[in-house]
């Protein structure tokens, strides 16, 4: 088997030299909508790129015996059963300028606002191998998000990956936005990954952006609606790709992937279409591994560049142990747990202090707000606990400890009231929560 292998490598390569490179001609033997089988493609590579029709494009998704497996990225006409499917001898690689950052962008380096290409497009390998331990350095350094109930309570570092997680119309995407428009003159690039959205959504969220002039800094990564799903499956890979060009060159780059359960979702598909066998819920069985190799791109780099990624998924009902939600939890360092019902009683945001969490925690902490953090963490969180048990007594015949620390918590509840793009610095954050502490000290007194 190995012979052989080397024989076609070799062939490969002698015909390159020799400038005289025949490409194979396949036959399209079976239409599954985008998913395509072909025969008489012998030496076709995984993931490489090839022709339908001359005018289609797509890659090769699984090898089989006598057959492969194609998925079409970009279908120009209907594809029948005995079309021409012509390789390239090329693995597919998505296009990036350096002119993109600003705009909505798709996997081809096409300008979905203006409909045209960028200039200076350059190809770009769809994944990359995975940074190595030894490039890697120690996350430490905080990042701000601009929102308290974050940066002081469950802090973010720079090359973190931190999970948002929650029902629909909860506040996750504005969680992300607000971290985005709190990064400007902070040399950080932010990267907007949207995996299958519509595209109402997408300029909404631009013009939100442009109104706040983040978007000299955000670079939007799209793919919509009406894109094949393949599109979609790519889109976030790409994005990392583009992260790691300019992590490596020293720069910070935010990413924000919204979101990985319509990415899991559309995997699920391919892969059913593909005749791949289901596992759990019908997922494929290496859907992990497909999460995995996409967030195991944040770091923080021994050079000085990082990237931090920040992934949202939309839960059901509050639901956060489904199969991709506890899949995703395992893989982040953290998660940041919205609330529906908090988001419908004004709590903005709407984060489920009970349940969320930072595992690097004071350590992404400057000295100042690691110590605050701490005891108003503790503090509100026992205060959360009280106001359960107490919420429908009478606080006149507490005693007086009880009605101190009821007080206190509610000071501290105001205070994490904040609404969207308000952002907070540190000094701000930790005036307001200092003095919201002070009372008890002069009580105690």
């Amino acid at each position: 088997m190995s012979n052989f292998i080397e024989g076609i490598v070799n062939s490969k390569l002698r015909n390159m030299k020799e400038m005289n490179n025949v490409y194979e001609v396949g036959h399209v033997i079976k239409v599954k909508d985008y998913i395509l089988e072909v025969s008489g493609l012998e030496s076709v590579g995984f993931y490489e790129r090839v022709v339908i029709s001359s005018y289609s494009v797509g890659y090769v998704t699984a090898i089989k015996k006598n057959s492969v497996m194609v998925a079409v990225l970009q279908k120009a006409n209907d594809i029948y059963v005995g079309d021409e499917v012509v390789t390239t001898g090329f693995d597919f690689c998505a296009m990036y300028s350096r002119a993109s950052i600003g705009h909505i962008i798709d996997i081809f380096g096409n300008d979905r606002l203006l409909g045209e290409k960028f200039e200076g497009l350059k190809p770009l390998p769809i994944e990359t191998e995975a940074i190595p331990i030894m490039e890697r350095g120690t996350v430490e350094r905080p990042m701000y998000t601009g929102i308290a109930g974050i940066d002081l309570v469950y802090p973010i570092g720079f090359g973190q990956r931190q999970l948002i997680i929650g029902d629909k119309k909860s506040g996750k995407t504005q969680i992300a936005l607000d971290t985005i428009v709190n990064q400007k003159d902070k040399n950080v690039l932010c990267i907007y990954v949207a995996v299958n959205k519509t595209k109402k959504n997408i300029k909404e969220l631009y013009d939100n952006l442009m109104k706040k002039g983040a978007m000299e800094y955000t670079l939007i990564v799209a793919s919509f609606s009406e894109d094949e799903p393949p599109v979609a499956f790519f889109t976030p890979y790409v994005a990392l790709s583009i992260a790691e060009l300019y992590m490596r060159e020293g720069q910070d780059v935010l990413v924000v992937i919204d979101d990985l359960k319509s990415h899991a979702n559309i995997h699920r598909e391919i892969s059913l279409l593909a005749g791949k066998i289901p596992g759990r819920d019908a997922y494929p069985p290496d859907i992990f591994y497909t999460h995995s190799r996409l967030l195991e791109k944040g770091c923080q780099h021994k050079d000085g560049g990082s990237i931090t990624i920040l992934p949202i998924v939309e839960t059901k009902g509050g639901d956060i142990t489904d199969y991709i939600s506890t899949n995703i939890i395992s893989i982040t360092d953290g998660q940041l747990v919205l609330s529906r019902k908090n988001f419908e009683r004004g709590q903005k945001p709407a984060i489920d202090y009970t349940l969320s969490v930072s595992r690097l925690g004071g350590a992404v902490q400057d000295k100042d707000m690691k110590k605050l953090g701490a005891k108003v963490r503790q503090r509100f969180l026992s205060y959360l606990e009280t106001k359960e048990v107490y919420e429908l007594a009478n606080t006149d015949e507490m005693s007086y400890e009880m009605q101190q620390k009821l007080e206190e918590g509610h000071r501290i509840e105001e205070r994490l009231l904040q609404y969207k793009f308000s952002p907070r610095n540190k000094n701000e954050i930790i005036h307001m929560f200092s003095e919201a502490l002070e009372p008890e000290a002069e009580g105690k007194e």
